[in-house]
Formats: C-alpha cells, structure tokens, sequence
C-alpha cells in the first residue's frame, strides 16, 4: 500500500532548498546591459549576434545580477548565443529574437539556437518571444501522415546543461523546430509563466525536457506543441549528472499530439519524487504517461487534481488515445529493464479513446500502483483506426499490437487499487470496446471501490485471467 502522507509530504517540500534563491532572484538587478548600446540595430534584418554576444559577455563580468536588455518594439536576427552565469537576460514588452536559419551558424556538436554550460544563477525573463522558425527548417508537409518532414538539420531552441539556481520566468517560446527548452543535469530550477506556442504537425518539438535534472519546479505554464508537452528524462551517455528526481509541476495548461504529462521514454537513470498536480490537458495522444524502456528505476510519483483528453491522431504519433499509460518494458530483447513501483494517480478526470493500461511486459512487472478518485468516460470521435495498443518505442513486443478496448488494461502488476474509481462508455461505443477492468497476471488487485459496466451488455463488466 502506497503511504500516501509520505509521497505527498515529500512532493510538497521537494523545492525547500532551493526557495531562497528563487525569492532573492526576483528583486532588481544592479545594472543593465542595452543591446543597442553595443551596436545592435533590432531591425530583424541585420544580424545582432556579436551586439548582444558582447552585452552578455560585459554583463557577465560585470558581476551578479546585471541585466541584459532587449528592447520592446524591436525585432533582433542572431545566430546562436552563449548565456553566461549570474545575469537576467531579459526581453522587455513585445521584444522579438529571431533565431538564424542557416545551419552553418550552429556548432555541430551543440546544434541550440540559445546555450549554456556550466552556468550559475542566469535567469531569462521578460513577457518578449524567442521565435524559433520551425517552418523554415521544414522540408515538405507530409499529407498521408499529416505533419511535416524536418530538413536534415533543425535546432533546439534552448539549452542548459550543468547550471544550478536557474530562473526561466514570463518569456514566450514560439515555433520550436525541435525541442524547446531542454534542461540537461541542471539543480534548482524555476520555470513560472512560460508560454511555449509551437507548431502541432512538427515531430520532436517537445516542450519542457528536465532530462538528470534535481530540484526543478515547473508552474503556470501555458504549452502548445506537436510531441510530448511537459516530459522528464534521464538520456543516455549523461550519467554523470545523476538521476532525475524532486522535480513539481503544477497549474500548468497542454495541447500535443503526444503525451500531456510525461516520464520517459529515455530512462538510463533513477527518476523518483514527482508530483504533476492541478494540470489541465486540453488535447493529447495520452493525458498521463510513464514508458520505462530502459535500467533505470522509476518511483514515487504522484498525479493529482488533473483533466485531460486523449485522443488518436495520425499513425506516427506515438500513443493512441490512452488515458493513463503506464508501461515497463524492455527496449530490445534481452535488455534488463528497471523497476516501474509507487505511483500514485489522484482526483484526475478524463475523456479517451483508448485504455488505462498499467503494464509490465517482456519480463518486467509493475508494482505498488493506486488509483483513487479516477474517473474517464471511454468514447470514438475521431476517424483514425482503433483496435490497438501503442508499446512503442521496443522490439521485445509487438510495437503496435493488435488488442480490444476494455477502459482498464492491468497485465503483469502487483499491488495495484482501485480505490473509489469510475469509468464509463460513451453513447455509441464500438464492437472493439469491451470490459469495464481486463487483468492478466495480476497479484494483489484491490477493487474497494471500483464502479463500471461492460461496454456492451452480451460482455462482462470485469474479465480477470
């Protein structure tokens, strides 16, 4: 049984290290930058990059907490640049930083419209856009598959790695061609009030990536993009920076045709002590999401207070239209998966085509699951084929397989409850919808209070196996 006091307790507390920076952060800075003093024109025509390279660079060594400023009503055309440690880069009013298109302005290795390394107390601020362009790194519009083919090269559009007491506040992301703001092995982080507007039919555009992150607190956030909105990793060759853990979103509204909320698939490390809470997914390929594919262990995580719709979208998308998908499975055969236990989903509300699944396959189990106060509405509006359950990304399972609609899928799990949950069927449900609970090789099933018919009624409600 999950100890519920615990989870929450320490989800509550997670940022209690980090709240005196984040509240010192916030008061003026000692003295300010202007790009224009340093030869920026903010035309959008000629390129600014050595203009605001140098007031970064003068900022920076001018001492803690000096602002770099960006001017409203001005539009800045810049190749990469390097944000350093212990300034606010700021971009006032409705200032606009239009990214290069050109690949040769980009290092090869670091590939980021905007980067950091190794950086302390940097903060970027102001309600201006940093337009990423995505249509211009874009080859051809696929019609079949409905979203767009990338050119061979396209960058993020953000990049912290190895910072610490980071500040990403009030700022609007538009247009990513790629992921939008990846935090790689960073502590003590605050993102409050970003507004990310990207392109729905762009592959790969995520939103917010902490990725071996520790202390990050996510909140107010507004984000519309193609792939998953909000998603927590730990990739592969950046062992060196720890797992991913204490890590809170909050009030937060979604829109992707992927995953709202998000853990994997990327799971080399630890990812543990998560809270997603009071988060409202407008539209999704799945509402909450955990893939374990890989070693890492994955535990105490908390979903709580949330709305969602999970719907299909067009067969590239990964997930098809599942409410809640919690899947441990191997990557390849033969490969040790980590351990998928204590995951808590609380006060959450939905609409899907697709299942709950809660799952362990190709040898792995799931442990220690507890739902309470779960309640979706199972229906078919959109016209894409159903019938399936989405295990991308693996070859130890059939990656798309063929499997009916019951509202829940339990396979290969221990310890899982169902405590005061409720699931329903639309008006015209499809032949493939099918049980109200489907579990196969299930130990310690607590149904106490769980309500729901069979989507038809030649079927039972609950088929245990």
């Amino acid at each position: 049984m999950i100890d519920r006091r615990s989870m929450l307790g320490r989800a509550t507390a997670l940022l209690a290290t980090s709240g005196a920076w984040f509240a010192a952060a916030a008061k003026a800075p000692v003295r300010t930058f202007d790009v224009h003093d340093f030869g920026a024109t903010g035309d959008g025509r000629a390129a600014d990059t050595a203009a605001i390279q140098r007031a970064i660079d003068a900022a920076a060594k001018a001492g803690e907490g000096a602002r770099v400023l960006l001017r409203a009503g001005r539009t800045y055309l810049t190749a990469p640049l390097r944000l350093a440690g212990g300034i606010d880069f700021h971009l006032a009013g409705d200032a606009r930083l239009l990214v290069s298109v050109d690949p040769a302005d980009y290092d090869p290795v670091r590939q980021s419209a905007l980067w950091a390394d190794g950086v302390d107390r940097l903060s970027i601020s102001g309600t201006g856009m940093i337009d990423g362009r995505s249509a211009e790194f874009m080859d051809h519009y696929d019609r079949e598959n409905e979203w767009w083919i990338p050119k061979a090269f396209r960058p993020r559009l953000l990049v912290i790695e190895n910072g610490a007491d980071l500040i990403i506040r009030d700022v609007t992301f538009r247009h990513a061609p790629s992921w939008t703001v990846h935090l790689l092995g960073c502590r003590r982080v605050l993102v409050d009030h970003v507004t990310i507007e990207n392109q729905l039919d762009v592959p790969n555009c995520d939103g917010i990536d902490p990725d071996h992150c520790q202390d990050v607190e996510i909140r107010n956030c507004r984000i519309t993009c193609g792939d998953d909105a909000i998603v927590i990793k730990t990739t592969r060759g950046h062992e060196r920076y720890g797992p991913s853990r204490n890590i809170r979103v909050r009030d937060c509204v979604l829109e992707t045709q992927d995953s709202g909320l998000k853990i994997g698939t990327e799971t080399c490390q630890d990812i543990h002590d998560i809270l997603f809470e009071r988060c409202r997914i407008l539209t999704a390929c799945r509402g909450l999401c955990i893939q374990l594919r890989d070693e890492g262990n994955v535990h105490d995580i908390t979903f709580r207070e949330i709305e969602f719709v999970a719907r299909y979208h067009s067969p590239p998308w990964w997930g098809r239209g599942e409410a809640i998908s919690f899947t441990a499975l191997p990557r390849s055969p033969g490969v040790r998966t980590g351990a998928l236990q204590r995951i808590l989903v609380e006060n959450v509300t939905g609409r899907a085509e697709n299942s709950i699944r809660i799952e362990g396959l190709g040898g792995s189990r799931v442990a220690d699951v507890t739902l309470r106060h779960v309640s979706v509405t199972f229906d078919r509006w959109t016209r894409y084929p159903g019938r399936v359950f989405d295990n991308r990304p693996t070859t130890a399972v059939e990656p798309l397989e063929p499997h009916d609609t019951p509202a829940l899928s339990i396979r290969h799990a221990d310890r899982v409850t169902l405590d005061h949950c409720s699931v329903r069927w639309g008006r015209n449900p499809p032949d493939h919808f099918t049980h109200a609970l489907e579990a196969e090789d299930v130990t310690g099933l607590d149904r106490r209070q769980f309500s729901g018919t069979a989507a038809h009624p030649d079927r039972a409600a609950i088929a245990i196996r």
